[in-house]
């Protein structure tokens, strides 16, 4: 089977960027290792701290943080990294002069599954801020149609990793055994229709109405609108629920609602929204705000929350209709 290494080969991208995308696997590998052994001890609870995002941290996102930006720094081709748990851009010491890529990453995406062995998972992109040092905010604050890499690793029965430049999506499976990544599917395509969306339903009393409206028709069965019927399922995780619609088509909704007016909406533009969005786009889907394509949308600060809907690209532009006539 082919490796991660003779994949990056075969692609012939730039060196730095398939040493990125080594260094991200070795990420993997680590953090798949620490959440089997914390498994097995019982210590994957709160780790006492809150978050620039306002949250209780579990050990697991401290640690897999850690690994993210201790492997980083030393992959020697990155000039900064910016963490969904940190509060600004890290920047990497002694970084050699032709550095010029971001690492921005969620480390450890649906952590709040650990307690019940729960699917988890890490979001990556990779941006070119142009130089080597001195790396600010700015530099990162780019709209995620600039973004020059996106990548994913889901943690369930198998240790997965999905990567992207933007042209195919590719789907690796770790070998444990061997402690690498072999290619599973190079060519991931999400099929452009769906009976299956996933989505919070709890929050349904805070949803606007093209929203409710959208979820109405759906659960309407073959005699609604719609004219079929739809299974609906949730993980809790982004990442764990967009790979099952990149394995079999679907759409992932979470937008803007009453409760998360105030912040723009509940996911994180850099880490989650643009990342997720340029795999789906590049296996076939389509993304949106509901109002714009999600990869058009210049962020503002690091932080930024948004609206999502993704997926199967019939069904994120019907979604989207319901909006659009609001």
């Amino acid at each position: 089977m082919q490796t991660l290494e003779r994949w990056i080969a075969a692609m012939s991208m730039p060196h730095a960027l398939g040493d990125v995308f080594k260094s991200v696997a070795d990420c993997a590998i680590e953090i798949s290792v620490a959440l089997r052994m914390a498994a097995l001890s019982g210590d994957s609870g709160v780790a006492g701290n809150v978050n620039v995002q306002g949250e209780a941290q579990k050990r697991l996102d401290v640690v897999s943080n850690e690994i993210f930006l201790r492997r980083g720094a030393a992959s020697s081709v990155l000039a900064a990294m910016v963490s969904e748990e940190l509060d600004d851009v890290v920047l990497v010491a002694d970084a050699p002069v032709d550095a010029r890529y971001a690492l921005v990453f969620d480390p450890l995406d649906g952590s709040s599954n650990l307690d019940v062995n729960g699917a988890v998972g890490s979001i990556f992109s990779v941006l070119d801020v142009g130089k080597s040092r001195s790396v600010v905010a700015a530099d990162v604050l780019q709209s995620g149609n600039r973004q020059v890499a996106a990548g994913y690793m889901l943690y369930g029965p198998a240790t997965v990793m999905v990567l992207t430049t933007g042209k195919s999506v590719a789907v690796f499976g770790l070998d444990e055994a061997e402690a690498e990544f072999v290619v599973v599917d190079g060519n991931v395509r999400i099929p452009p229709e769906t009976s299956e969306f996933a989505i919070n339903a709890s929050r349904r009393e805070q949803w606007y109405a093209p929203t409710r409206r959208y979820i109405d028709d759906c659960l309407a069965g073959k005699n609604g609108p719609l004219g079929k019927s739809y299974n609906m399922r949730w993980c809790a995780a982004m990442v764990a629920d967009l790979h099952r619609i990149l394995c079999r088509g679907g759409i992932f909704l979470y937008p803007e609602d009453e409760g998360t007016r105030a912040k723009g909406g509940r996911l994180r533009l850099l880490y989650e929204a643009n990342p997720m969005s340029m795999i789906v786009e590049a296996a076939g889907g389509a993304s949106s705000t509901g109002a714009q394509r999600i990869l058009d949308v210049v962020p503002d600060h690091l932080h930024q929350r948004i609206g999502v809907i993704m997926g199967s690209r019939e069904e994120v532009e019907r979604a989207v209709s319901y909006y659009a006539s609001s």
